[in-house]
């Protein structure tokens, strides 16, 4: 076999083991040493003297003091802080009174309630499970439609990937080598965009149909505007100062995504002692939960990049490169192929997968097709918001059974996900065309910077 042909093997491998169910990242690793003990073998030389093993330590150190993936165990903390705070309850109720006099308000607050705490929290998991225990309850309980209902937790769930602090985002930024100041400034009305028309799509279903979203009584939202006010200063500001602290602080250039990272991790704390939620257990469960998170985001990187380097010595990228060019495609087909292989790939693999192994493949390929690596990574936040509604691996929809009550049915949430996947897929075509909506910030404070 020719060393390029031994790469497309090795790609192969890799794919069958993820299918198989292997750890990811240790599969990674073994797939790198395995091949480039192959690829970097010379015979003159003993075998622990091997290459590979110099390239297996050097990935493993750059990964360790590289300054943007601080970032990424600091934000984690200040989720998992905000997520055990009591904050959500408080947050969806006042919302949800603050917004009684639009159509379908229940589901309005859970999509805004969504929205604030994935943008805190940026954990697709945490956000759809919580809202499942906490809003789905009491949509069902007002007499709303299980698919609709269903399908805007899953929807609301998923926008933390998107928007800032998104963690996928840092992840990126890392893979690219592009700002992560740029990354978090393009991703930001791109989100907002998709939001809104969440909201635009609920409000306008309701209106359509009200059996699927009644009216709330006047018992339920008969509360004082004092009152009010005091829910929505004790709720919602103070989550909402702590996300704009941290996202100015990066966005204006006065902090690093770590140090800003590092002030809301602390923020998060302070939060939750106000709440009087601070305690060693949930102190102790945050941590364990970041530090395992962020080792898995590791020790992906070092088995994705020694996976790649072996990958490339042997002439994979080139092979892939050549085949692809060779196919004569225009920038919108390669867009189009390259979106729709992440999407098919967003059903077994979680979006860290996706970012670190696979992302890197198209990267040599955006500069011939003219594309913004900045630009694609917005479109690739966009298209995994599919990946995790789409039916038969939609992992957010897998969340929410999981705490569904048992007459929920898992057919029910798929359906009420596909409405919303051609919203994303309205999402992408207009920053598609109409890219100022993610490139004109960034180039805004770059500009003024």
């Amino acid at each position: 076999m020719t060393e390029p042909e031994v790469a497309l093997l090795m790609l192969g491998v890799l794919l069958l083991a993820i299918l198989l169910g292997f750890p990811i990242c240790f599969t990674l690793v073994a797939m790198g040493v395995g091949f480039g003990f192959y690829a970097y073998y010379n015979p003159s030389l003993p075998w622990y003297e091997n290459n590979i093993f110099d390239l297996l330590v050097n990935q493993t150190y750059s990964v360790m003091i590289n300054d943007v993936l601080v970032a990424v165990p600091l934000f984690l903390f200040m989720g998992y802080i905000v997520e055990r705070a009591s904050i959500v309850d408080r947050l969806f109720f006042s919302l949800n009174i603050a917004a009684r006099a639009v159509p379908a308000s229940m589901a309005v607050a859970a999509l805004a309630t969504c929205a604030l705490f994935a943008t805190a929290v940026g954990i697709i998991g945490a956000v759809v499970t919580l809202m499942g225990l906490l809003a789905l309850p009491a949509l069902l309980k007002a007499g709303y439609d299980t698919k609709f209902s269903t399908g805007v937790i899953c929807a609301g769930g998923c926008l933390g990937i998107l928007i800032p602090p998104s963690i996928m985002l840092i992840v990126y930024a890392a893979t690219t080598a592009i700002s992560v100041v740029q990354a978090y400034a393009a991703a930001m009305f791109p989100g907002l965009l998709l939001a809104g028309l969440y909201m635009i799509f609920v409000i306008g279903r309701a209106i359509m149909k009200p059996s699927i979203a009644p009216k709330p009584t006047k018992e339920q939202t008969d509360i004082p505007t004092r009152e009010l006010l005091w829910m929505m200063l004790t709720s919602f500001i103070p989550l909402a100062l702590l996300i704009m602290a941290v996202l100015g602080a990066i966005l204006l250039g006065w902090a690093s995504p770590t140090e800003a990272a590092g002030v809301g991790a602390f923020g998060g704390l302070v939060l939750a002692a106000s709440y009087r939620t601070l305690n060693w257990k949930m102190l102790r469960e945050s941590v364990y939960l970041t530090v395992r998170t962020s080792a898995m985001v590791c020790w992906l990187f070092v088995g994705s990049w020694t996976f790649s380097s072996v990958f490339s010595y042997l002439g994979g990228h080139e092979i892939i490169s050549e085949f692809v060019l060779g196919m004569d495609l225009t920038p919108v087909m390669f867009l189009i192929m390259a979106q729709f292989i992440i999407f098919l790939l967003g059903w077994p693999l979680e979006w860290s997968e996706i970012i670190i192994i696979f992302v890197p493949i198209f990267l040599p390929l955006l500069d011939p097709f003219g594309i913004d690596p900045l630009f694609f990574g917005i479109l690739v936040a966009l298209n995994l918001q599919m990946s995790f509604m789409t039916p038969p691996m939609a992992m957010a929809a897998y969340y929410l059974k999981g705490v569904s009550p048992p007459h929920v049915q898992l057919m029910d949430i798929f359906k009420g996900c596909f409405p919303f996947l051609g919203i994303v897929i309205l999402a992408m075509v207009i920053v598609y065309n109409f890219p100022a909506i993610a490139l004109w910030l960034p180039e805004k404070i770059y500009a003024v910077r």
